[in-house]
Protein backbone atom coordinates (compact mmCIF):
# COMPACT_ATOMS: atom_id res chain seq x y z
CA UNK A 1 0.00 0.00 0.00
CA UNK A 2 1.32 3.45 -0.88
CA UNK A 3 2.06 5.52 2.25
CA UNK A 4 -0.21 8.50 2.83
CA UNK A 5 1.40 11.76 4.00
CA UNK A 6 0.21 12.97 7.38
CA UNK A 7 -2.11 15.98 6.92
CA UNK A 8 -0.07 18.29 9.17
CA UNK A 9 2.93 19.38 7.09
CA UNK A 10 5.89 20.94 8.90
CA UNK A 11 9.02 21.98 6.99
CA UNK A 12 12.12 24.06 7.65
CA UNK A 13 15.29 25.08 5.84
CA UNK A 14 18.55 25.62 7.69
CA UNK A 15 20.12 28.95 6.78
CA UNK A 16 23.77 28.37 5.79
CA UNK A 17 24.94 31.65 7.31
CA UNK A 18 23.40 31.53 10.80
CA UNK A 19 25.22 33.96 13.08
CA UNK A 20 27.63 32.57 15.68
CA UNK A 21 26.43 34.87 18.43
CA UNK A 22 23.00 36.30 17.57
CA UNK A 23 21.24 33.39 19.28
CA UNK A 24 22.53 34.70 22.62
CA UNK A 25 20.17 37.70 22.43
CA UNK A 26 17.26 36.26 20.52
CA UNK A 27 15.33 36.02 23.78
CA UNK A 28 15.30 39.82 23.73
CA UNK A 29 14.66 40.21 20.01
CA UNK A 30 11.69 37.84 20.12
CA UNK A 31 9.90 39.62 23.00
CA UNK A 32 7.46 41.47 20.68
CA UNK A 33 6.43 38.11 19.24
CA UNK A 34 6.05 36.55 22.68
CA UNK A 35 3.67 39.33 23.71
CA UNK A 36 1.56 38.85 20.60
CA UNK A 37 1.58 35.07 21.02
CA UNK A 38 0.17 35.35 24.54
CA UNK A 39 -2.89 37.10 23.10
CA UNK A 40 -3.09 34.75 20.13
CA UNK A 41 -3.02 31.65 22.33
CA UNK A 42 -5.73 33.02 24.60
CA UNK A 43 -7.82 33.54 21.48
CA UNK A 44 -6.84 30.06 20.26
CA UNK A 45 -8.30 28.46 23.39
CA UNK A 46 -11.58 30.36 23.13
CA UNK A 47 -11.93 29.69 19.42
CA UNK A 48 -11.15 26.01 19.94
CA UNK A 49 -14.09 25.75 22.33
CA UNK A 50 -16.34 27.30 19.68
CA UNK A 51 -14.91 24.90 17.10
CA UNK A 52 -15.60 21.96 19.44
CA UNK A 53 -19.27 22.89 19.60
CA UNK A 54 -19.43 23.36 15.83
CA UNK A 55 -17.88 19.95 15.15
CA UNK A 56 -20.06 18.25 17.76
CA UNK A 57 -23.29 19.46 16.17
CA UNK A 58 -22.38 19.76 12.48
CA UNK A 59 -19.30 17.65 11.87
CA UNK A 60 -17.52 20.69 10.47
CA UNK A 61 -14.78 22.91 11.84
CA UNK A 62 -15.88 26.53 11.20
CA UNK A 63 -13.64 27.60 8.34
CA UNK A 64 -12.80 31.07 9.62
CA UNK A 65 -11.83 29.72 13.04
CA UNK A 66 -9.80 26.94 11.42
CA UNK A 67 -7.78 29.42 9.38
CA UNK A 68 -7.06 31.56 12.44
CA UNK A 69 -6.04 28.62 14.61
CA UNK A 70 -3.77 27.17 11.95
CA UNK A 71 -2.26 30.64 11.67
CA UNK A 72 -1.53 30.67 15.40
CA UNK A 73 0.28 27.32 15.11
CA UNK A 74 2.17 28.63 12.09
CA UNK A 75 3.16 31.86 13.85
CA UNK A 76 4.33 29.89 16.89
CA UNK A 77 6.39 27.56 14.73
CA UNK A 78 8.13 30.43 12.95
CA UNK A 79 9.02 32.13 16.24
CA UNK A 80 10.14 28.84 17.76
CA UNK A 81 12.32 28.09 14.75
CA UNK A 82 13.90 31.55 14.88
CA UNK A 83 14.42 31.41 18.64
CA UNK A 84 15.10 28.60 21.05
CA UNK A 85 13.01 25.89 19.46
CA UNK A 86 15.37 25.69 16.50
CA UNK A 87 17.86 28.56 15.98
CA UNK A 88 17.72 27.57 12.32
CA UNK A 89 17.47 31.08 10.90
CA UNK A 90 18.39 34.66 11.76
CA UNK A 91 15.62 36.07 9.59
CA UNK A 92 13.13 37.82 11.86
CA UNK A 93 9.70 36.15 11.84
CA UNK A 94 6.91 38.09 10.11
CA UNK A 95 3.92 39.33 12.11
CA UNK A 96 1.23 37.45 10.22
CA UNK A 97 -0.99 34.39 10.52
CA UNK A 98 -0.57 33.66 6.82
CA UNK A 99 2.11 31.52 5.28
CA UNK A 100 5.10 33.47 3.97
CA UNK A 101 6.48 31.68 0.95
CA UNK A 102 10.11 32.76 1.30
CA UNK A 103 10.38 32.29 5.07
CA UNK A 104 12.41 29.16 5.94
CA UNK A 105 9.79 27.61 8.27
CA UNK A 106 6.32 26.50 7.15
CA UNK A 107 3.29 24.76 8.62
CA UNK A 108 0.25 23.70 6.61
CA UNK A 109 -2.91 21.86 7.63
CA UNK A 110 -5.50 21.14 4.90
CA UNK A 111 -9.05 22.06 5.81
CA UNK A 112 -11.09 18.95 6.68
CA UNK A 113 -14.47 18.90 4.96
CA UNK A 114 -15.87 16.59 7.64
CA UNK A 115 -14.78 15.61 11.15
CA UNK A 116 -16.15 12.87 13.39
CA UNK A 117 -18.77 14.12 15.83
CA UNK A 118 -17.93 11.24 18.17
CA UNK A 119 -14.14 11.54 18.16
CA UNK A 120 -14.33 15.21 19.06
CA UNK A 121 -15.46 14.14 22.54
CA UNK A 122 -12.34 12.08 23.27
CA UNK A 123 -9.46 13.24 21.06
CA UNK A 124 -7.99 15.98 23.21
CA UNK A 125 -8.17 14.45 26.69
CA UNK A 126 -8.05 10.70 26.02
CA UNK A 127 -6.79 9.59 22.61
CA UNK A 128 -3.92 12.07 22.55
CA UNK A 129 -2.77 11.15 26.08
CA UNK A 130 0.02 8.74 24.96
CA UNK A 131 1.40 11.47 22.73
CA UNK A 132 1.26 14.02 25.56
CA UNK A 133 3.62 11.84 27.56
CA UNK A 134 6.08 11.70 24.67
CA UNK A 135 5.77 15.41 23.91
CA UNK A 136 6.30 16.31 27.58
CA UNK A 137 9.68 14.59 27.34
CA UNK A 138 10.47 16.50 24.15
CA UNK A 139 9.59 19.98 25.41
CA UNK A 140 10.16 19.57 29.13
CA UNK A 141 7.91 18.52 31.98
CA UNK A 142 4.26 19.52 32.00
CA UNK A 143 4.66 22.87 30.26
CA UNK A 144 3.21 21.56 27.03
CA UNK A 145 0.26 19.90 28.72
CA UNK A 146 -0.56 23.09 30.56
CA UNK A 147 -0.28 25.60 27.76
CA UNK A 148 -0.71 23.57 24.54
CA UNK A 149 1.91 25.94 23.16
CA UNK A 150 4.37 24.09 20.90
CA UNK A 151 6.84 26.96 20.84
CA UNK A 152 9.35 26.77 23.71
CA UNK A 153 10.33 30.41 24.30
CA UNK A 154 13.46 29.74 26.33
CA UNK A 155 15.77 26.81 26.79
CA UNK A 156 13.88 24.28 28.84
CA UNK A 157 14.67 20.96 30.42
CA UNK A 158 13.22 19.00 27.52
CA UNK A 159 15.10 17.16 24.83
CA UNK A 160 14.46 19.87 22.24
CA UNK A 161 15.85 22.59 24.50
CA UNK A 162 18.91 20.52 25.27
CA UNK A 163 19.62 19.77 21.61
CA UNK A 164 19.16 23.40 20.59
CA UNK A 165 21.53 24.47 23.38
CA UNK A 166 24.11 22.01 22.05
CA UNK A 167 23.61 23.41 18.54
CA UNK A 168 24.04 26.96 19.87
CA UNK A 169 27.30 26.14 21.62
CA UNK A 170 28.67 24.33 18.56
CA UNK A 171 27.58 27.26 16.40
CA UNK A 172 29.34 29.70 18.72
CA UNK A 173 32.58 27.73 18.62
CA UNK A 174 32.69 26.54 15.01
CA UNK A 175 30.34 28.86 13.14
CA UNK A 176 28.37 25.86 11.83
CA UNK A 177 25.06 24.37 12.89
CA UNK A 178 25.49 20.56 13.11
CA UNK A 179 23.26 18.99 10.45
CA UNK A 180 22.50 15.86 12.47
CA UNK A 181 21.26 17.93 15.39
CA UNK A 182 19.16 20.07 13.05
CA UNK A 183 17.51 17.02 11.50
CA UNK A 184 16.66 15.59 14.91
CA UNK A 185 15.32 18.89 16.29
CA UNK A 186 13.01 19.36 13.31
CA UNK A 187 11.80 15.78 13.63
CA UNK A 188 10.94 16.34 17.28
CA UNK A 189 9.22 19.65 16.55
CA UNK A 190 7.27 18.01 13.73
CA UNK A 191 6.00 15.40 16.18
CA UNK A 192 4.97 18.13 18.65
CA UNK A 193 3.12 20.15 16.03
CA UNK A 194 1.28 17.11 14.67
CA UNK A 195 0.03 16.36 18.17
CA UNK A 196 -0.90 20.01 18.72
CA UNK A 197 -3.01 20.07 15.56
CA UNK A 198 -4.69 16.76 16.44
CA UNK A 199 -5.43 17.89 19.99
CA UNK A 200 -6.82 21.14 18.58
CA UNK A 201 -9.35 19.05 16.58
CA UNK A 202 -7.93 20.02 13.18
CA UNK A 203 -7.77 16.43 11.93
CA UNK A 204 -9.16 13.00 12.82
CA UNK A 205 -6.01 11.26 11.59
CA UNK A 206 -4.10 9.97 14.59
CA UNK A 207 -0.50 11.23 14.73
CA UNK A 208 2.01 8.48 13.95
CA UNK A 209 4.50 7.38 16.59
CA UNK A 210 7.26 8.06 14.15
CA UNK A 211 10.19 10.45 14.13
CA UNK A 212 10.37 11.95 10.63
CA UNK A 213 13.66 13.82 10.77
CA UNK A 214 14.97 16.56 8.51
CA UNK A 215 13.65 19.77 7.10
CA UNK A 216 11.55 18.20 4.36
CA UNK A 217 8.45 16.14 5.00
CA UNK A 218 8.55 12.49 4.09
CA UNK A 219 5.52 10.38 3.30
CA UNK A 220 4.57 8.64 6.51
CA UNK A 221 1.80 6.05 6.88
CA UNK A 222 -1.11 7.31 8.95
CA UNK A 223 -2.36 5.29 11.89
CA UNK A 224 -5.34 3.14 11.04
CA UNK A 225 -8.53 2.73 12.96
CA UNK A 226 -9.18 6.26 14.17
CA UNK A 227 -10.42 7.85 10.97
CA UNK A 228 -14.22 7.68 10.53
Amino acid sequence: MTPTPYPVRVTAQLDPDVSRWLWLIKWILAIPHYLVLVVLWLSFVVLSVVAFVGILFTGRYPRGIFDVNVGVLRWSWRVSYYAYGGLGTDRYPPFTLADVADYPAHLEVPYPEHLSQGLVLVKTWLLALPHYLVVAFFVGGGAYLGSQDPAPWIFGSGLIGLLVLVAGVVLLVTGRYPQAVFDLVIGLQRWVLRVAAYAALMTDVYPPFRLDQGGDERSAPVAAGLVP
